[in-house]
């Protein structure tokens, strides 16, 4: 993933998760993940993201990964 990708992915969880009315911690919770693993899939400088994480995500919010990835 490029640096922009992940903003752009960073952005999007942010949205979705609030979109849902979910803390950070919440979110986490609903992946079983750490909750500063997931503060790190929201911040300003995120690592690239396995694709097993990017199908963990969009199974927990009900979306395909495609729609999960659509940055529009």
């Amino acid at each position: 993933m490029t640096p922009e990708i992940r903003l752009q992915f960073a952005q999007r969880l942010k949205t979705l998760r609030k979109r849902f009315h979910l803390t950070q911690e919440q979110m986490a919770e609903r992946l079983e993940m750490d909750t500063r693993y997931y503060q790190r899939l929201e911040s300003n400088k995120p690592g690239a993201v396995k694709i097993d994480t990017i199908d963990k995500i969009a199974k927990a919010l009900k979306l395909t990964p495609s729609k999960l990835l659509d940055f529009k």
